[in-house]
C-alpha cells in the first residue's frame, strides 16, 4: 500500500467515524423533530449555532448556550427542562425565543 492509500483510507475511516456520530446523537429522537436551544451539554450539538461561529454537531463549547441546539420531538421543545449540576434548571427555546434572548 503506497503512502496516497494510507491517507484516502485514514481520510474515509475518519469520516466515517464523524457521520456515524452525527447520525446516533440525531436518531435519538424518532418522528417529527424541532431544534430546541439552550439545553444542550458542550459538544452535544446537533449542528450550527445561532452565532454562526461554527457549523457542525458536536462543536459546543459551553454547557446550556442559549445559541446552541439539539433535536427534540416536534411540540415538546418549550416543555423541555434540563438541570445543571448545581440544580439550576434550563427552559428549551425555539430559535425566534433563543434569538430574543441573546439580543436582551
Amino acid at each position: 500500500m503506497n503512502v496516497y492509500t494510507k491517507i484516502g483510507v485514514a481520510s474515509l475511516t475518519a469520516a466515517s467515524f464523524a457521520l456515524a456520530a452525527g447520525v446516533a446523537h440525531a436518531g435519538n429522537v424518532t418522528g417529527p423533530k424541532e431544534k430546541c436551544y439552550g439545553i444542550t451539554l458542550a459538544g452535544e450539538n446537533d449542528c450550527g449555532n445561532l452565532a454562526g461561529t461554527h457549523s457542525c454537531q458536536g462543536q459546543s463549547t459551553v454547557n446550556f448556550d442559549l445559541g446552541e441546539w439539539q433535536f427534540v420531538a416536534k411540540g415538546t421543545c418549550a416543555a423541555t427542562i434540563v438541570q445543571d449540576a448545581d440544580g439550576n434548571d434550563h427552559q428549551g427555546l425555539l430559535k425566534a425565543d433563543a434569538q430574543a434572548a441573546l439580543e436582551a
